[in-house]
């Protein structure tokens, strides 16, 4: 009976166990069920794993998306709330690789977290909202398409880890260096890496930047110190190479007028160069006949130089130098010697040539960005450059005009004169400007001549042009309250020029600098010769369309060439002379009070300064 008994004992017993591990694995499957890790289901905004939830927002909004307009840049804020009663782990991701031209990144700034690991997060509950992470991601978009980016979140367990699939991608922070933007939107189509250098290539890259008042093009990325090397869009100015019989760019007219820190030059009118520039840059000056890499024998130290030979037929690998984005139309020398005697310069048709340094060819000043230079807006395109830290000023409303730079764009003027440009501040407390092209009336160029003389005095005809008829408020060109805005006395400066001498000669005596030259006092004159904004920075000269070579597209300067002759920028940005009874375009160029400012825009073409005079 007993052992009847314990055999019946033993049965229940043994049901009993059977039944506690039958419920706890069926309790593990429920509660794996429950809290395992959860994915995010197509177009869901907020989804539940047992009690676990999360909340997503972009910009504002409850979406899963970020779309990216073709061609353009775009900033997103992400929130990730849990608002569950207990703490959970997240995690945050992308679904699919993003094509080609598009970068993606988080950006660590104050108020914003950095995104969380693939293994997840913990955030807290906190009162009855649940808590939050906000991020930053940044979004480059240079394809030709408008792009969406899907976002994936996973939520689970504080104590467990988190996992993404093999098409889920983690942000990694956003690399803003100036380089790290380039390499990673150029296409692979676009880029060359000669094992020194990765130049950037084509026919019209995404590479327009914009720094200190001037459109710039970045041509190459340096793969060991990651400075990116930037030229001019457009010719700044123009003058001799230097003195016949020396072709070195070391000690030359065009080192000195590049590295002029005055206001003279380039440098001294550059912003905070320091900051930005790279002031040891190496400039390959080797003397070749050929437009391959060159040897090392020829460097030259400084901050400005121009881009050599080499570099500038390594931008359009792949196509031809009429279509690559370095030609601009018009004509400016390189940094290469050729021979003694000769440098070799490019044509406004983009081919490669050489002439003797004493000629007067455009401008177009290179420099080196600093590494750690970051981008912090615009997309690379001509209409939305690449802005840079430190240069992206935004709120100037009543700034003082002159604390601005060279370049920058002002609203002034009337109807299709309507656009000038800061050129200096050679006198304390002034502005000098100058109109963007010379000038237009009823779409065909305005033409004036010296007179009798080459000197920019009365009675001479175009002194009482500017000064007289450029003044009328009743002409057209300007309105009244422009015209007093204008300085009422300039001393202008008339140095005698010719072929390869000093751009310095146009203000001072001698090389030394000892005097002035001949001056003479007006309230409108004209640029001299090598001074800023003398070239043309439009494609043919002045305009995309019409008789672009026609005397009526080049322009006056103020400095004699000889008694007889006036010295002229001419459409292709030659400098030259012509006899002062024959015609020519006027580029009204004058100084605005001290009392100006600025009410609205940004100082670029498309969003010129609107100005007026403070009280």
């Amino acid at each position: 009976m007993k052992k009847i008994l314990l055999e019946a004992s033993f049965s229940k017993i043994y049901m009993i166990v059977m039944i506690l591990i039958s419920l706890l694995i069926l309790g593990g499957y429920f509660s794996y069920a429950m809290f395992t890790v959860s994915k995010e289901k197509s177009n869901a905004i907020s989804i539940v794993t047992g009690n676990l939830t999360y909340e997503l927002l972009v910009d504002g909004e409850k979406m899963n998306t970020l779309s990216v307009p073709a061609n353009s840049s775009k900033e997103f804020i992400v929130t990730l709330t849990n608002p569950n009663n207990r703490v959970a782990r997240f995690n945050f991701y992308y679904k699919g690789e993003l094509p080609t031209g598009v970068v993606a990144g988080y950006i660590i700034e104050d108020g914003f977290n950095t995104l969380p690991p693939s293994e997840g997060l913990n955030l807290e509950k906190s009162g009855t909202t649940g808590s939050s992470n906000v991020y930053k991601i940044r979004v480059y978009n240079n394809s030709n398409n408008v792009i969406t980016i899907n976002l994936g979140v996973g939520v689970g367990l504080d104590y467990n880890d988190l996992s993404i699939e093999d098409d889920e991608y983690l942000f990694d922070e956003a690399d803003l260096s100036v380089s790290g933007v380039l390499l990673s939107t150029i296409s692979k189509d676009n880029k060359f890496d000669d094992g020194e250098d990765t130049f950037i290539t084509g026919d019209d890259p995404n590479n327009y930047i914009w720094y200190s008042g001037k459109l710039w093009r970045a041509v190459s990325i340096n793969n060991k110190e990651k400075t990116t090397k930037l030229v001019t869009e457009w010719v700044i100015s123009s003058v001799a190479y230097n003195y016949s019989g020396n072709s070195n760019f070391d000690g030359s007219y065009m080192e000195s007028w590049l590295n002029d820190t005055t206001v003279d030059g380039f440098l001294g009118n550059l912003r905070e160069t320091e900051k930005f520039i790279k002031m040891d840059s190496k400039w390959n000056a080797t003397m070749t006949t050929s437009s391959s890499k060159p040897s090392s024998t020829t460097i030259v130290e400084a901050p400005v130089g121009l881009l050599n030979v080499y570099e500038y037929v390594t931008s359009y690998t792949g196509t031809t130098a009429s279509n690559g984005y370095l030609n601009n139309g018009l004509t400016w020398w390189c940094l290469t010697p050729y021979s003694s005697t000769n440098n070799y310069y490019i044509t406004h048709l983009g081919s490669v040539s050489n002439n003797d340094v004493i000629y007067t060819f455009g401008i177009r000043p290179a420099i080196n960005l600093k590494s750690d230079i970051k981008i912090v807006d615009g997309n690379g395109t001509v209409s939305n450059p690449y802005r840079l830290d430190g240069d992206n000023d935004t709120d100037l409303n009543g700034t003082f005009l002159n604390t601005r730079y060279s370049g920058e764009y002002i609203s002034f003027g009337t109807g299709e004169n309507d656009l000038y440009r800061i050129v200096s501040h050679e006198t304390e407390g002034l502005t000098k400007v100058t109109s963007t092209e010379p000038l237009n009336k009823n779409g065909n160029f305005v033409t004036s001549v010296f007179g009798s003389n080459s000197n920019f005095l009365n009675p001479n005809q175009i002194v009482v042009f500017l000064n007289t008829t450029y003044l009328t408020v009743a002409n057209g060109y300007l309105n009244t309250e422009q015209v007093n805005m204008i300085e009422n006395r300039t001393n202008w400066y008339m140095g005698t020029v010719g072929n390869g001498v000093d751009y310095r000669l146009a203000k001072y005596t001698d090389s030394s600098m000892s005097s002035t030259t001949t001056s003479a006092y007006a309230k409108v004159g004209l640029l001299r010769f090598g001074e800023l904004m003398t070239g043309q920075y439009t494609r043919y000269g002045i305009k995309e369309t019409g008789n672009n070579t026609s005397n009526t597209a080049r322009y006056w300067k103020i400095n004699p060439y000889d008694i007889n002759r006036s010295t002229t920028t001419n459409a292709d940005a030659q400098g030259s002379a012509h006899y002062s009874t024959s015609a020519s375009g006027v580029k009204p160029t004058f100084n605005l009070k001290n009392n100006v400012i600025i009410i609205e825009g940004t100082g670029v073409k498309e969003d010129p300064f609107i100005i007026e005079l403070s009280s």
